[in-house]
């Protein structure tokens, strides 16, 4: 995911995506350790965009609390 779809999403739709990319990254380690991932790197690419979302997360809720 790029840095402006995420900032356009609100705080609810970026927590929503942020569960959902948690679940994806488990689900592409369980795929590794059975050998039917094709490309390892995806899961550092999903680790990524987890790190972006949360960033996001918490310059837009220190925005809303000032």
């Amino acid at each position: 995911m790029k840095i402006k779809e995420i900032r356009d999403l609100n705080i609810e739709e970026i927590k929503h995506k942020l569960i959902e990319k948690k679940k994806e990254v488990m689900d592409l380690k369980i795929k590794h350790s059975m050998r039917n991932l094709e490309k390892p790197s995806f899961i550092s690419q999903a680790k990524r965009d987890i790190a972006k979302m949360l960033t996001i997360l918490k310059e837009k809720q220190k925005g809303e609390s000032k």
